[in-house]
């Protein structure tokens, strides 16, 4: 395929050009003809392709040449494939099984054949249906601690990862979507922003409120210039697929080196707003307090999942140029290594509160939003829910380094949703 010109893929054409390579064929069985193609991307950017047949079934995601939200006037270059395709390989690496398996690769057609994760759903439909996952928390928050202390200097040989930053410093175009439309463009009139009308007059507070846009861009200061480690770079409830006690974590087509608090805070703040979204559905369909306690118990749950594991990785994996061993265990000075492991989480903890706030807003504000908000018809209803959600961004992004643990944003949230 890689020899012929780009051209997207249709549910027409993808049969023809995926039956030429032998691997894919093998997997999915059967004559090409004979396959069941639909496409299912319902993102913002590619088209997401589901192919069966007689042996079994994988996934066929191309890049488009533009933004497909927003067409072709926002173009973007199909590079994103080539940098989606090497953090999945990384990230399958350091937390095996937790990312789906590659099949196939097609730099030239911005195509990566992958593992069909069936019957898993896109774990934001299911925080809008109101269905729990067991075990959740947990997975979650060893994926974030796996794959960022693994690709960072706590752990990779020099050489490995600065050739690693070098890689990933290419994928400008999609950091630059993040540098943008999360730490900017909700704070003032950006001309994509958009949100429910009867947030119009909190909208104006939050634009003309300096303390937080002073936050926001302290925040944005530390993505930009804190290459700690790789992330996922858009780890958020769309980016998963759940099914009974396995969870699967999907496209990371936004991957840079970044902040160890910014994949956690992203994904945090996804279930925070997923709390605040459960008033929107009970008028429908009835009382929804033991799930919405639920979701702050996820919320919770990710971090100190994440702040165990990272912890025991920093005493068995420490193996980078960051705080060698040489200088702490070597020499009987086990105190010193973990007031200094507590000291970095604590870091990381005030960081992912406050990329959680701004995550918040965006997710409100700005050119994305979420189908949990999105899907409450009754915008007066929505718009209520959502107030919430920015007013508890808005604490978590200005006083995240006065947030001593998780009871304190518990307490903000239930004192919010209380208020009706």
């Amino acid at each position: 395929m890689s020899e012929t010109p780009y051209q997207a893929l249709t549910v027409e054409s993808l049969p023809r050009r995926l039956g030429e390579i032998a691997a894919l064929r093998e997997r999915i069985g059967g004559p090409p003809e004979g396959w069941r193609v639909r496409e299912v991307g319902d993102g913002n950017l590619n088209l997401v392709f589901i192919v069966e047949g007689a042996a079994g079934g994988a996934v066929a995601k191309q890049a488009l040449p533009y933004v497909r939200l927003v067409g072709e006037s926002w173009p973007l270059p199909l590079k994103r494939s080539y940098f989606e395709y090497h953090a999945l390989t990384r990230q399958g690496a350091r937390d095996p099984g937790r990312v789906p398996a590659i099949y196939h690769f097609d730099e030239g057609q911005a195509l990566i054949a992958m593992e069909y994760l069936h019957p898993h759903k896109i774990l934001r439909r299911d925080l809008e249906a109101g269905v729990k996952h067991k075990g959740l928390a947990e997975q979650l928050g060893e994926f974030c601690a796996r794959t960022l202390f693994r690709g960072s200097d706590l752990s990779m040989k020099t050489s490995e990862r600065k050739a690693d930053l070098a890689l990933f410093a290419d994928n400008v175009a999609l950091c630059d979507i993040t540098e943008q439309l999360v730490f900017t463009d909700p704070y003032y009139a950006a001309p994509m922003n958009r949100h429910t009308p009867e947030l119009d007059g909190l909208v104006a507070e939050l634009r003309a409120d300096v303390e937080l846009k002073v936050a926001a861009q302290q925040l944005k200061l530390k993505f930009c210039n804190h290459a700690e480690t790789l992330l996922h770079g858009d780890l958020h409830t769309g980016s998963i697929m759940a099914h009974v006690g396995e969870a699967r974590v999907i496209d990371p087509e936004f991957a840079c080196y970044g902040p160890f608090g910014f994949d956690v805070g992203m994904l945090i703040a996804n279930f925070l707003m997923a709390y605040f979204a459960q008033a929107g559905y009970e008028a429908r369909e009835g009382e929804r307090e033991d799930f919405r306690g639920w979701t702050l118990d996820v919320a919770e749950g990710v971090w100190t999942r994440f702040r165990t594991e990272f912890a025991r990785l920093w005493r068995t994996e420490r193996t980078g140029i960051l705080f060698p061993k040489a200088l702490y265990e070597d020499q009987g000075h086990m105190l010193a290594a973990e007031q200094a492991l507590s000291a970095l989480l604590q870091d990381i903890w005030i960081d992912a509160l406050g990329f959680a706030g701004v995550e918040m807003h965006r997710r409100i504000l700005g050119l994305a939003h979420i189908a949990e908000f999105e899907h409450i018809e009754d915008t007066g209803r929505r718009a209520a829910c959502e107030a919430k959600a920015l007013r508890l961004g808005r604490h978590l992004a200005v006083n995240r380094a006065r947030l001593l643990g998780f009871a304190d944003i518990r307490a903000a949230a239930v004192r919010l949703e209380r208020q009706g």
